[in-house]
């Protein structure tokens, strides 16, 4: 294992927000949007969410000036290229995602961030780069009064998660990949005592259904005056070069009639 995930030192700041992220390897990310689209464009999509996210985070931090630390849960391994250049050019601590499922994974996150002392610890997702940064907030002033935070996707699942304390039993014997996730893991709270706070509801994308929505949202933005838009230019091309290169393919349909 690389050291710069093995070695987190401890910090004066009283919080830990990571983002929790794998590599962009074609055939291994967004694969629910191929077909239509190819592999490579998937990776490169899901790439550019991911460094949305990591933006969009440290620019909620310096709006907001919370007492955070940031971090990147790394798929398959915190030695991708990828993930080394986030460290450079971001400030990114590196860690590993280790267990066999998507809960054991999460768990181990929160278990060994909390073994540094930090009195609450959020991860969010980089399916939803265009969520307001005013939820990143939210999100932390609704867990001083809560002992979990969930940010609901509208697809059942949640975009975010935010404890005060570790919460093994969270994680395990939910319906990962489904539209059940959110009920389940509310539901499992809940058994266990602990009060539970919902930030807004946005819509991530796994689906070419969710890409449409978000190229149509990107369309609306894109004409905007420059600060007032929310996707990065960065994001912006691409999702115009897929939705130009979906187009042509359509076009390329034979015709059912």
């Amino acid at each position: 294992m690389n050291s710069s995930a093995q070695q987190v030192t401890t910090s004066s700041r009283t919080a830990a927000l990571v983002v929790f992220a794998k590599a962009p390897i074609p055939g291994q990310v967004k694969t629910r949007l191929c077909p239509p689209l190819t592999p490579d464009e998937a990776a490169t999509i899901h790439g550019s969410f991911v460094l949305d996210t990591v933006e969009r985070a440290k620019a909620a931090i310096d709006r907001f000036t919370l007492p955070v630390d940031r971090f990147l849960a790394c798929a398959p391994s915190s030695a991708h290229p990828f993930f080394k250049v986030l460290e450079a050019r971001h400030g990114m601590r590196l860690i590993d995602q280790t267990g066999d499922d998507l809960g054991e994974r999460m768990a181990e996150v929160f278990d060994r961030l909390f073994a540094r002392n930090y009195r609450s610890v959020f991860l969010v997702g980089t399916d939803v780069p265009s969520l307001p940064l005013e939820e990143y907030r939210r999100a932390f002033d609704l867990l001083e009064s809560h002992d979990l935070v969930l940010g609901p996707a509208l697809d059942g699942g949640y975009y975010l998660l935010g404890l005060k304390h570790p919460v093994p039993k969270l994680f395990v014997d939910i319906p990962w990949s489904t539209g059940l996730v959110l009920k389940a893991t509310e539901d499992r709270a809940r058994s266990l005592g602990l009060t539970v706070a919902l930030t807004a509801s946005w819509r991530d994308v796994d689906t070419i259904d969710d890409l449409t929505a978000l190229i149509d949202a990107n369309t609306l933005d894109a004409a905007k005056p420059k600060p007032e838009r929310v996707f990065s230019s960065r994001t912006t091309g691409a999702l115009q070069l897929i939705a130009e290169r979906l187009r042509a393919r359509a076009a390329r349909q034979p015709s059912s009639s």
